[in-house]
Formats: C-alpha cells, structure tokens, sequence
C-alpha cells in the first residue's frame, strides 16, 4: 500500500468531502490532516489500523447481522480518516436539524389531537391513518412536555453540488450515538497531535445531555428521577449500544423481565426490593413494549406498562406512535410541515420523492426503475431498497410486483451521487460515498452534539452505508474556528 501522496486519488464525477469537485488541493478545513496522512508509511497504517481494531474488541464495540450465516457479531468497521465539516458549515446543519425537530414534534402533537394539518388538507388524511406504526391508543392523550421525540437521528447526504439534504428522519430507537462516542476516544489516540491541532469540538457530553433530556420527563420532580434503560436484549443488533449508554449516564440497563407494573406505577426489581421507575429510555419498538395493548406475543416487553404511560405514572423516550414520523412517505410531507406550522422554508431540504399511492407518481417510478431508488416505507438499516442501476431485471421486475400490489408501502427517488471521502482501502486510499447521522436531542432545550455518525459504504461504488449492508463509519470533526 502506498500512502506517500493523493496522487492516484480520483475524485470522478461526486463532490468530494476533501477536494470538493476538480480541486487538486484539499480545502483549507482539511489542509493539516491531508499533510499527515500523506506522510504515513505502510507500517504505520498497518499499526493505526490494528490499534483501532484492538481498542474495538477490546471494548465489545459491536452490532448483530440477522440472517449471516458467517456469525452475527460483528466488530463496527472503522475507518482512520476523519471527515472535517468547518464550523460555518456545522451551524447551517444545526438551525436546519433544530427547525426539523421542532416541526416533527408538532406534527405528532397534532396528529393525536386535532389533526389540524390533515383536516386542512396539507397532508392526506389516508397517508396517517394507514401508516402501521399510527397509535389510535395515543389520540388525546398529552405527552411529558409536550415532546413526543426526545432522540432524533436525521440521516444528512450531500448531493453532486455539496448541498445538504435530509434522506430520512429515525425518530423511534436511532442508534448509533454509542459508535460516534467510540469512534472519538479511538481518534485521539490514534491522532493525538493532530486532533489537539485543530480545534476539534467535543461530542462527549452526549450522555450527560441525553440524561438530563430523560430526567426533564419525569412525573416526580422534586427528587432526582428514576431512568431506566429498556432493552429487548442481548440479541439485539444494538444491543451494545444500550449497554454503552446505561453505563455512560450511570443508570440501569433492564429488560421487560426486570420491570412490573402494580396499581398503574411501573417498579424495577433490586436486590434490595423494589424501585419506582419515572422513565424509561425504550430501545424496542411499540408492537413489543406491553403485549395487552399491542402484540399479545411479546415476551420483551412489560404487562400493564401502557396504563402506567397513559395516566401519566411513567415517562417514555421516545413517546409512543413516534412511528408515524419514520415513516418514509411521513418524510416526504416534512417541508410542508415546516412551512404549515412554522412559517418558514426548510433549511435543508428533502430529497425529491414519488409516492407510490399516488397514481401519477406510480406510473413514473413504473416506467424509469432505472434510475430510482426504491424503498419500503417502514423498513430500516438498508433492508429491501432496490437501487435501479445496480439491479437485474429480475430483482426490477419483482419491484414492479411488490409496488403493484402494496403501492402505499413504497416510495422511490433519484439516484443521488452521494459526495464521497477519501477512504483507506486495502491498497490505496479510494473515495466511498458517506453519509452523516447527527443525534438531536430535545428536552428543556434542543442540543445536538457537534458531529454525528459519518457511515461510509466500504464497497466500491455502493451507496448503501448500513452496517447491515457492508457499512462502516469514520468520526466526524466540527472545528471550532
């Protein structure tokens, strides 16, 4: 491997987050960082790599694949150049993400109320109503604070003019917060001098800020609340993750067994008896948080708690039927939301999208599969997208079929050209597309750590950045100055 220079380094025909498009220098923003690791040898990557690596196992730092067959856990691929975003660049992203929670949260808070927005018809009423993850449980009900996302995950690309848009909006269980905290503690030592060199901003006050988001929910102010973690388990893709971040905010990591409901209060089993719980971080899904409201199934979750939840005896995060704004035909609607209850044009913008329930829009996506992207509107973590041009025209035509016979269930959009970032490859540094996941949190006031989660696509020519698709992550600097 040769890391002398750039000098084999093609940017092609996608912006690049290092030179832009046809720049043969970096821009200033990635001058020091371009001069250091143009001076590495091939040992001292080796040795960066295998340091990285080790300090990943070492700590457990990984994610389950459901469905491999070459063993499930995984250590998170992680790669060493970090991707620099100047801190002009980082406040448009942070008034675009803000003025985007802000608007989600209204949505929700409408939806379950008087469903203005609908009866206005600015959104249809049937594209509410049909999505899977809308909770008639939920109507009239008022949520802690009258925020119903506490935990936002917006996935940022930027498209072959370098402009930011939003691809979609995680507003259930985003994940991921864990290997951007991870990410930076590996950085510093792998780094040292040149992170101290250039005035990178800190992102670890994540979990201090996403405790206090939790405690400003509590039921019972006038003692230090009860938070509790609930995971589904040790077989959960994240599972890591909830661990992590129990640990990072010094509270307890539970399961549903660990939880029982008495007289509508929810209580954590101890060893030293029972403890009243205020509120709960929920890291599983609706269907699967109480099984005599939703799947009657469900061994993960906890009897009763829904009762608890709805006269207001426990808090959750996020609230339930936050589903709704996950929704990948929800998302298409978001600028509209902005403008409806706002007043104001989306800072960043969607990504163009054709509803498939729609007649016109269908008839489009039908006739130019080539060059779309088409995905389930309640799928996550890259599962059953079709992208046109990288498909047989078997896998088209099986997309014509699903589309046909559930069109409210699928969305498509152009094929974007993701920007992409120099990446160390096996013999070269090479460019693969990115992505950015930036975590909101919003509580007495809205915070979102300087940064995010960049996820790379490690295969050559993929666009899809899920670690469930072959997907690895870079960390992510915003500078100060």
């Amino acid at each position: 491997m040769n890391l002398s220079s750039f000098k084999e380094y093609h940017t092609g025909d996608f912006y690049d987050e290092m030179f832009g498009r046809d720049q043969a220098e970096p821009f200033p923003h990635y001058a020091k960082l371009y001069n250091r690791i143009s001076c590495l040898t091939e040992s001292e990557i080796t040795d960066k790599r295998r340091q990285a690596d080790s300090s990943f196992f070492e700590h457990g730092i990984t994610f389950t694949v459901y469905g491999d067959d070459q063993g499930t856990e995984k250590i998170f691929p992680f790669d060493l150049i970090p991707r620099i975003i100047p801190r002009k660049e980082w406040d448009h992203i942070e008034q675009g993400l803000s003025q985007r929670i802000l608007a989600l949260n209204l949505f929700l808070h409408d939806i379950y109320h008087d469903a203005m927005i609908l009866k206005d018809g600015v959104i249809p009423s049937e594209i509410i109503y049909s999505c899977p993850h809308y909770r008639k449980e939920m109507v009239g009900f008022d949520v802690p604070k009258d925020i119903y996302v506490q935990v936002c995950g917006s996935d940022l690309i930027r498209d072959e003019k370098g402009t930011y848009h939003v691809l979609e909006d995680n507003a259930r269980c985003p994940s991921g917060a864990s290997y951007l905290l991870e990410n930076r503690e590996i950085m510093k030592k792998i780094f040292p001098q040149t992170f101290r060199g250039m005035s990178v901003r800190s992102v670890e006050a994540y979990p201090e800020l996403l405790l206090k988001t939790l405690e400003n929910l509590s039921p019972r102010q006038s003692q230090k609340p009860v938070c509790v973690v609930l995971t589904p388990g040790v077989y959960n893709s994240a599972y890591f993750e909830h661990t992590f971040l129990a640990r990072q905010m010094g509270i307890e990591i539970v399961e549903g067994r660990d939880l029982i409901v008495i007289d509508d209060y929810v209580y954590m089993r101890t060893t030293h008896g029972l403890v009243q719980v205020d509120v709960i971080y929920r890291r599983l899904d609706d269907d699967f948080m109480d099984p005599l409201f939703f799947n009657k199934e469900s061994v993960l979750g906890v009897s009763g708690l829904m009762n608890a939840y709805l006269k207001g005896n426990v808090a959750l995060a996020n609230g339930i039927g936050t589903g709704v704004a996950d929704d990948k035909v929800t998302y298409a609607f978001v600028p509209d939301m902005i403008n409806y209850y706002l007043g104001q044009d989306p800072i960043l913008p969607n990504v163009p999208t054709y509803l498939c329930s729609r007649e016109k829009d269908r008839q489009y996506v039908l006739d130019h599969l080539e060059d779309l992207v088409v995905k389930p509107a309640n799928e996550s973590g890259g599962y059953g997208i079709m992208v046109g041009n990288a498909s047989t025209e078997e896998e088209k035509e099986n997309c014509k079929k699903q589309i046909l016979a559930n069109p409210r269930d699928y969305i498509a959009q152009p094929i974007v050209s993701l920007s992409q970032h120099p990446t160390i490859c096996d013999e070269s540094i090479e460019g693969r597309h990115v992505d950015l996941r930036p975590f909101i949190l919003y509580g007495k006031d809205i915070n979102i750590v300087p940064g995010g989660l960049t996820r790379v696509a490690l295969k050559k020519n993929s666009i899809v950045v899920n670690s469930s698709q072959g997907g690895g992550s870079k960390d992510t600097w915003v500078l100060e100055k």
